[in-house]
């Protein structure tokens, strides 16, 4: 016999997995590189959403707290032994079919969003390709927002010398 609790974990469930399953799946491809894997980490992220909706405080919003669970799963498959060993570079052509850059940038500028060191990629990522504000991404990777502004700051720069000369703003 299903609790009447049991039942609200559910709906919230459906509800969460409607609204943010497609945004997950496309954070979880650009850190891990593979369409597969990227499907796991947003199924599991959702198994510990389910699992953890008890403890949500509501501190932050849904969509940061999902954001977190996602990329602490896609670390955790990164430390992974087997994960290092495999060819994981990635091009924006294998990217999902759901997945589309944020104002129509080129396939250059995703390629050098994807060639970046993770602590940047992951903050651009973010910030431009899921719209969260410095304070959720912060929320969402658990640092301090000075340090989310800084990593953004040195990512910018990265891709300004990585894509100087090509006609980018």
């Amino acid at each position: 016999m299903e609790s009447g609790y049991d039942s609200f974990r559910e709906q919230t469930l459906i509800l969460m997995v409607n609204e943010h399953q497609t945004a997950l799946k496309n954070l979880c491809y650009m850190m891990l590189h593979d369409e597969a894997l990227a499907e796991d980490a947003v199924q599991e992220t959702f198994i510990k959403a389910y699992k953890g909706l008890a403890s949500f405080r509501g501190d932050c919003g849904e969509k940061t707290w999902l954001t977190r669970i996602a990329v602490n799963t896609c670390r955790d498959m990164q430390r992974s032994g087997w994960f290092r060993h495999v060819d994981r570079r990635v091009s924006p052509d294998m990217m999902p079919d759901e997945a589309s850059s944020p104002d129509g940038t080129s396939e250059e500028l995703a390629e050098a969003i994807v060639a970046l060191p993770v602590k940047y990629r992951e903050v651009v990522l973010l910030r431009y390709y899921q719209d969260m504000t410095i304070r959720e991404i912060a929320q969402a990777l658990g640092i301090a927002q000075s340090s989310v502004f800084s990593r953004l700051k040195r990512a910018e720069k990265k891709l300004r010398i990585t894509l100087e000369g090509r006609d980018f703003e």
